[in-house]
């Protein structure tokens, strides 16, 4: 019996010496190498008369400017982050920026008047204007709205075109011939399909990517007109469109089918689902405020107030901020998402137009892929 009971000890001690030894061989750092830390968490700010800014999500800190030229607006994240994409309206194209860096590495041209953008994969499309007229649309029925038709059915003006960009290669590779004025741009969720509000149409028009055909246009008149913002739900299920100047949201199913509609506040423009499709969030530029439905019921669940033309936004990685891009009041608002509480007000000059958070969050110009 001594003798298992010595054998039995001695064994024990040469195990807790192994595990002894083991633990000092392993630094403490080597859980966690140095490499693998998270990048820094960051917004990018377009402006409509200056550069791109750029702001830490830490404490909402100046960290740089991007000179990307006057008109600066849409703006696009790859899903690695490693690419910011910017249209500008002063030199007609697509300025590419390595994130690493904050430089523009190049310049793509696009078209007259280039300004939506969203990132799909390796490929950038970017929708351009060259007929577009800006400011609100004229009475239906004036003197004006007979003349701006007459021009259009003599085939005067050309419609927008969707520039389809290759950001490996650094070039346009084809366009999508959408309506007059398109102002924003979904896709479906298998990535087949492109869907694109006309604004001046007064329509939403679907496409085929690769082909460029469209396959489907559904008429907004009816509901209200100029239809702006349009956002896939995360789902895949349902597209939220806006009705800038109907005050009016539509939903569409994923044959792009008119389902509901709701009104809003005044002249909605950017529009998203939040990360669960619970509800949906619409910036209203001339009514002051970012609302929030209900994505079922489509009732208006809080209202949060902003400042002027208010068009675009974006959530933080972790849901609990928005943060406010506001043109004419040349601000940056940084809202608490649940109460609407103001935490940051930034005083930005140049007409800021658009938001990207990166790493890649949820807004009104993209959502994560």
């Amino acid at each position: 019996m001594t003798l298992k009971i010595t054998a039995l000890a001695l064994g024990m001690a040469v195990v807790l010496a192994a595990c002894s030894k083991k633990e000092e061989t392993v630094p403490p750092e080597a859980s966690v190498p140095v490499e693998q830390a998270a990048p820094q968490a960051v917004v990018y700010v377009t402006h409509q008369d200056g550069p791109v800014t750029i702001y830490s999500l830490a404490d909402y800190a100046k960290i740089g400017e991007i000179a990307v030229g006057e008109g600066g607006r849409g703006v696009g994240l790859t899903d690695d982050g490693k690419l910011l994409v910017v249209a500008v309206k002063e030199t007609k194209d697509l300025a590419i920026i390595d994130t690493s860096t904050n430089q523009v590495i190049r310049r793509v041209p696009v078209g007259i008047n280039p300004e939506f953008v969203r990132v799909l994969g390796k490929l950038a499309f970017v929708a351009y204007e060259p007929s577009a007229k800006g400011g609100p649309p004229p009475k239906p029925g004036s003197a004006e709205a007979k003349a701006l038709e007459e021009e259009r059915e003599e085939g005067d003006e050309l419609p927008a075109q969707v520039a389809v960009i290759d950001l490996v290669k650094g070039e346009k590779i084809k366009e999508i011939t959408a309506g007059f004025e398109t102002e924003g741009i979904e896709f479906s969720a298998d990535g087949k399909h492109i869907i694109v509000t006309n604004e001046a149409d007064e329509n939403v028009s679907v496409h085929d990517i690769e082909t460029g055909e469209k396959i489907k246009q559904i008429d907004t008149e009816s509901y209200g007109i100029r239809p702006r913002g349009v956002k896939r739900s995360p789902d895949g299920e349902q597209f939220v469109v806006t009705l800038e100047y109907g005050n009016k949201m539509l939903i569409l199913d994923k044959e792009y089918n008119v389902i509901k509609e709701a009104p809003t506040g005044e002249v909605p423009y950017g529009v998203t689902y939040n990360r669960d499709g619970s509800e949906i969030v619409v910036a209203l530029a001339r009514g002051k405020a970012i609302q929030v439905f209900d994505s079922k019921t489509l009732e208006l669940k809080r209202e949060m107030p902003v400042g002027d033309r208010c068009w675009h936004f974006s959530f933080t990685p972790d849901d609990k901020q928005l943060i406010v891009a506001c043109g004419r009041s040349n601000n940056i608002l940084v809202l608490d998402y649940a109460s609407g509480n103001v935490i940051k007000d930034i005083p930005e000059g140049n007409m800021p137009w658009g938001v990207m958070v990166a790493p890649k969050s949820v807004g009104s110009l993209d959502i994560p892929g």
